[in-house]
């Protein structure tokens, strides 16, 4: 079972739907994974996808997300937090959900980690093109850092439950471009 999973989601070739996809190339250019972590690029989740999810103990996302902040707003959502993001999230360009894998995953009797997070750049356009916009481009090396922050805490073991669930106001500030 391989401790932390760090999943990059995303479309490029649907401008900021790509940024997730982004934001892992930089991940494994400048922090190669260490022992225990896994870099997993799902371009488009299918079924085939649960069986990683299931094996990791700790599951750290990266990807484009709605959530009414300015273009290159990021976000990170941990625990419930990220649930509930999952939750009210609208349909994307990805064939299946990651609210619907997770769901499908639960059926089986799996459970989610208790250490999960989503790392969220707030898109200016998910219209096609090739090329994320210039304000999600800027934001990418922020989720980053952010993601290599989240890694490097997990990967020593401390404790999760102070960053975005306890104060959503002060994590925005903190983490948002």
């Amino acid at each position: 079972m391989q401790n932390i999973l760090v999943l990059g989601i995303g479309n490029p070739l649907m401008s900021d739907d790509g940024a997730g996809i982004v934001c892992l190339a930089m991940l494994r250019r400048d922090h190669p994974p260490g022992r225990g972590v896994v870099y997993h690029e799902a371009g488009a989740l299918d079924l085939s996808f649960i069986t990683a999810l299931t094996c990791c103990r700790r599951l750290l996302v990266l990807d484009a997300g709605r959530m009414g902040d300015e273009p290159g707003g990021v976000r990170l959502l941990e625990g419930e937090a990220m649930d509930r993001m999952l939750a009210c999230r609208g349909r994307t360009a990805h064939e299946i959900g990651l609210a619907d894998l997770l769901d499908l995953a639960r059926l089986t009797g799996w459970r989610p980690p208790e250490e999960r997070a989503l790392i969220a750049i707030e898109p200016a356009s998910l219209e096609w093109g090739g090329r994320l916009t210039p304000p999600v481009a800027a934001a990418v090396p922020i989720a980053a850092r952010l993601a290599m922050e989240v890694v490097k805490r997990w990967s020593h073991g401390e404790d999760s439950s102070g960053l975005a669930e306890s104060s959503p106001a002060a994590a925005n500030r903190e983490t948002t471009r």
